[in-house]
């Protein structure tokens, strides 16, 4: 498909209600205006520095959304942030359906980490009201698009336990509810490392 709808209705993060995104996203359009995110992100939208995201495959509603954050200052970063300011619906619409399209590079788990990574993933810890990972994210880390669940999947561990870090002292606060900052409070840093390297592991 030449076109496609980079997002319908996502969840806009920071405050839990639903955004409308009407502009139709060009994958072609998105290629050429790429450039500038390839230098972090890579040509394909995979990233050879695991403190920068992958965004290859990612769902075009949640690249769209994050965009979005930055523009409006509920998430930060000296780096994205200035890309994002300048940015129009329909440069973001272009842009989330060119990397959406594209292929994710797979990677490993560390085996080290693997167990207690898929124990937190797929099962969390009740006694300190950890939720399973699995039941926003899927069981093969795909994501939830229509709910702004990424995809997470194939994603560089370090950026992963970095986010979830954020998230843990509330310097990310993009999430509704506070839902992901409550899950990544209770986590230890062990929690932290495997988990996201168990979610880089999977397919």
């Amino acid at each position: 498909m030449r076109k496609a709808l980079s997002a319908i209705a996502v969840l806009a993060l920071a405050s839990g209600h639903v955004a409308t995104v009407l502009a139709e996203g060009s994958p072609d359009a998105g290629k050429q205006k790429s450039a500038v995110c390839a230098a972090c992100h890579g040509v394909d939208g995979n990233s050879v520095n695991p403190e920068w995201p992958s965004l290859s495959g990612q769902h075009a509603s949640y690249i769209v959304a994050q965009l979005q954050h930055y523009q409006q200052g509920t998430r930060s970063n000296e780096l994205m942030s200035p890309q994002a300011a300048a940015l129009q619906a329909q440069d973001m619409a272009d842009l989330a359906a060119y990397f959406s399209s594209q292929s994710l590079v797979p990677k490993e788990a560390d085996p080290d980490l693997v167990s207690r990574g898929e124990q937190i993933y797929k099962g969390g810890d009740t006694d300190r009201g950890i939720t399973a990972c699995i039941a926003c994210h899927g069981p093969g880390g795909q994501g939830n698009p229509l709910a702004g669940y990424p995809k997470v999947a194939g994603q560089h561990a370090a950026y992963l336990a970095t986010q979830l870090r954020l998230y843990a002292s509330g310097d990310r606060a993009s999430d509704p509810n506070q839902m992901m900052r409550n899950i990544a409070g209770r986590m230890t840093e062990n929690d932290i490392k495997a988990a996201a390297s168990y979610m880089q592991g999977l397919r």
